[in-house]
């Protein structure tokens, strides 16, 4: 019995933690979103962390620091995006995680700069995800990711 409710708790959370995850990029990619749906916006990418932090594994722990931080520089809020972009990045490094994740990782850290207006610091992290982004070995996969970094303007 104890075993049956373990599963369906580890159940519980994973859905909430995708379906959350999922509204958040829905969000994000809205282009009229209001004041109230930035909110829940941010409530829901943290929520998704929270989730994945009860169940998953250090892969889904960097990739939900990846899209706070990515959520907070959509919202032009430097300051909790390189939190989480730092968040992401240690995960990546002391997990030995690599390939997409330690470029988006790096491209995490780049964007967060740039939303700060650190130019050395983006140009530092870019070169890095650059870098990352070569050792990606699926190519559509690679392709992707440098599509997503050209993106980030300083």
């Amino acid at each position: 019995m104890a075993e049956e409710k373990k599963k369906i708790q580890k159940d519980a959370h994973k859905k909430i933690a995708v379906d959350c995850f999922n509204s958040v990029w829905n969000l994000m990619e809205k282009k009229d979103r209001t004041i109230d749906e930035d909110d829940k916006m941010i409530h829901l990418a943290h929520a998704s962390r929270f989730h994945w932090g009860e169940i998953g594994t250090p892969v889904e722990f960097e990739r939900g620091e990846w899209q706070i931080s990515r959520m907070y520089t959509v919202l032009k809020r430097h300051e909790p995006a390189l939190y989480h972009a730092k968040r992401c990045l240690k995960i990546c490094r002391a997990n030995e995680i690599g390939d997409w994740d330690i470029a988006f990782a790096c491209e995490a850290n780049a964007r967060a700069y740039a939303v700060a207006g650190k130019k050395a610091e983006c140009e530092k992290f870019l070169e890095l995800a650059n870098k990352a982004g070569e050792q990606i070995k699926e190519k559509e996969d690679k392709d992707y990711f440098f599509s997503e970094l050209k993106t980030i303007h300083i």
